[in-house]
């Protein structure tokens, strides 16, 4: 585990120095424009696992998810494209097919989205784990 600082919530220990592999990773993902590429991820409270997408991509299964809801639908329009100006490297992780791992189950069980500051991120593997792996 990389060296860390204090977080928002002083009981938290976070990477105040984002892990350059990680960072390589997301970036490859974003360039390749692959969604293939499953991941673990410690952050505190919560170990989530799922697949890496290219942040247009998530942000428009987010669209779609929304645009579906009628309590939701006004939210989509939020998502129906990324922000023009992205940093020269990725600062977050935009999970898909995602699941938080909590005790014996996963949640939700069919996968979710999820959007992970690298910078939270205390540990990661490469795979997505599930209860049968473990």
């Amino acid at each position: 585990m990389g060296v860390g600082s204090r977080s928002r919530c002083p009981n938290l220990w976070v990477m105040s120095n984002p892990d350059g592999l990680l960072v390589d990773i997301a970036a490859m993902v974003e360039s390749e424009h692959s969604n293939q590429m499953s991941l673990t991820v410690v952050v505190p409270g919560a170990v989530i696992t799922g697949r890496l997408a290219p942040v247009a991509l998530w942000w428009e299964r987010v669209a779609e998810v929304l645009e579906a809801s009628e309590h939701l639908k006004p939210f989509a329009a939020l998502f129906t494209r990324p922000p023009t100006e992205r940093p020269a490297r990725p600062t977050h992780l935009h999970l898909h097919r995602a699941r938080i791992l909590q005790g014996d189950f996963a949640l939700p069980h069919a996968g979710g989205m999820y959007r992970i500051a690298i910078e939270d991120v205390s540990s990661w593997t490469v795979g997505d784990l599930s209860y049968s792996d473990i």
